[in-house]
């Protein structure tokens, strides 16, 4: 008998099915968002075939949906950017795949580099941008799927901070 507890399992634990957790289908949680995200960055094979660069425009490729989520693969040359926006009430998840991205805003400005990720609530308001000489590729999660990418002008992310402060 063990003395720190009464407890003893005898037998095969992943025989009792009900003890267990039934393994889901989709994300539900940040961390499980986060979790897709790296995980797919890990599969090159899925993704790295479908990147384009476009030096007139941002590319972007939608990879995969889920329920009420979607995966967004994004290229980034260098100087392209997204501008200051926020996505309306989608929360997200970026992860840079290969290269280096900037974020800037209100609070500063925060480097990524490969395997950096991003997590952020409705409403987070950023500008992201290739200040590199190399391109970049990131990956995007949006939960819900993102309807909705307002822009901002620098007088409302200030306005912004300031209000929340």
């Amino acid at each position: 008998m063990n003395s720190d507890s009464d407890l003893q399992i005898a037998g095969d634990i992943l025989e009792v099915p009900h003890l267990l957790r039934t393994p889901r289908q989709h994300p539900v949680t940040v961390a499980e968002f986060a979790g897709l995200a790296r995980s797919i960055a890990e599969d090159r094979a899925q993704w790295e075939h479908l990147v384009e660069y476009d030096a007139t425009t941002r590319w972007y490729h939608r990879l995969r949906t889920g329920p009420g989520y979607e995966v967004w693969l994004l290229s980034w040359v260098p100087g392209q950017g997204t501008g200051l926006h926020d996505h309306g009430g989608s929360s997200g998840v970026l992860t840079v795949l290969d290269g280096t991205l900037t974020e800037r805003t209100d609070r500063g400005t925060r480097v990524l580099a490969v395997g950096a990720q991003r997590v952020f609530a409705p409403g987070y308001a950023h500008e992201v941008v290739n200040d590199t000489l190399e391109p970049a590729i990131s990956l995007h999660i949006y939960y819900p799927g993102l309807t909705d990418m307002p822009m901002h002008t620098e007088a409302c992310a200030t306005r912004t901070a300031t209000a929340t402060a």
